[in-house]
């Protein structure tokens, strides 16, 4: 799908003026205190692809046409219809994922965005990420996004490595061998040291940056912070208005594209399934997720969430954890509890050890009431 040329010039034209105008605003006033209750990331789903590939389990369709201008204006509705049913007055970052989103027209990102920034305060400096297929943005498809709001790019490496296999070997469908997991983890390891020479931080399990260039919206995931999923099969978490900022709710969308829309336009989002989610099964998400970030979790970041059982209330005193730090895997100390360089690599059989000792602590915090009391 392309911009037709007539019209691309006045879209961006009116992407600028819409940036223009958001800059100006947020210089002539000092932006209010809000609460992380009142704050989030926004992602945005775009479901279509050129074709499938066998490294993406997403949620994608190869679409014999698109109307685009019927979905760009349920992504609007749905992203006006969520943040005000979440009570989200900042939204933090914006990721557009697929799917392809590069397959949409730059009007359909400006659109989306200046929809966001009419219902919530968007700040002007605000990441905004587009996954990108190289083969569907040439540069100036890329100049007619960065003019749209895009700030940063996602580029994943699977198609070149696709490609290059087709071009310079003739290795058969399904020949390729997986290398076994001691391998794997060698290879792993190898990539940490020599991207940790460059000059590069691992920051979370699996991402590496430089120079401060961290994805500031996954890491808005990793710190369990709320972000509102938009577009068809999309996941969110965030406190619903009026639940008094206790209840998170994990919301999923309607996966397939023409259904989610029908919703969006009778009930104004298309949101398939809610799960309310308990205070352990937050902690519990608090846990993996933080321990996934080279920070780890401070303690006045786990007191946001838990401030009753402090880090060391609940972990301190385990002989199994003790363990994990002597052996120098784990650290818990004045900042938080966090892994080590070589505890990073482990996480998961970490955890297997962790998630039971918070579950045993939340339980002897509350007690099983007493049939018949």
């Amino acid at each position: 799908m392309t911009l037709p040329g007539a019209r691309a010039g006045a879209w961006a034209a009116a992407a600028r003026a819409a940036q223009r105008r958001r800059r100006v605003e947020g210089a002539g006033r000092s932006p209010r205190p809000v609460t992380r209750s009142q704050r989030a990331a926004l992602y945005v789903h775009w479901p279509y692809c050129e074709k499938r590939c066998s490294y993406c389990n997403f949620n994608k369709y190869i679409p014999r046409g698109v109307d685009e201008a019927a979905m760009r204006s349920c992504l609007v509705t749905e992203a006006q219809t969520l943040l005000r049913l979440s009570g989200v007055q900042r939204v933090e970052s914006v990721f557009f994922g697929g799917g392809t989103p590069s397959l949409a027209s730059p009007h359909t990102v400006a659109a989306v965005l200046e929809a966001v920034a009419q219902t919530a305060h968007l700040p002007a400096d605000s990441e905004v990420t587009l996954e990108v297929n190289p083969t569907s943005a040439p540069a100036s498809r890329l100049a007619a996004f960065g003019a749209a709001g895009v700030n940063r790019l996602s580029i994943g490496l699977q198609l070149s490595l696709e490609r290059g296999t087709a071009l310079f070997t003739r290795v058969q469908r399904g020949a390729l061998p997986t290398p076994d997991p001691e391998r794997a983890a060698e290879m792993y390891q190898e990539g940490r040291a020599l991207l940790r020479e460059a000059g590069f931080r691992q920051y979370e399990v699996s991402n590496f940056a430089r120079h401060g260039a961290l994805s500031t919206h996954n890491w808005t995931y990793w710190q369990c912070g709320q972000y509102i999923g938009v577009g068809p099969g999309a996941h969110g978490r965030f406190v619903p208005q009026g639940a008094g900022g206790l209840a998170r709710e994990a919301r999923i969308q309607t996966l397939e594209p023409d259904n989610w829309m029908k919703e969006v336009k009778l009930f104004g989002h298309g949101t398939r399934k809610r799960v309310s989610l308990g205070e352990l099964e937050l902690l519990e998400e608090v846990l993996a997720m933080g321990l996934r970030t080279d920070v780890g979790i401070t303690h006045q970041h786990w007191q946001q969430f838990e401030p009753q059982l402090t880090l060391r209330d609940v972990f301190g005193a385990s002989e199994e954890v003790n363990r994990l730090l002597e052996q120098g895997l784990l650290l818990l100390d004045h900042r938080g509890l966090r892994c080590s360089w070589e505890g990073l690599a482990v996480l998961d059989s970490l955890l297997l050890t962790l998630l039971p000792r918070l579950q045993e602590a939340w339980q002897q915090k509350t007690p099983s009431p007493v049939p018949g009391g």
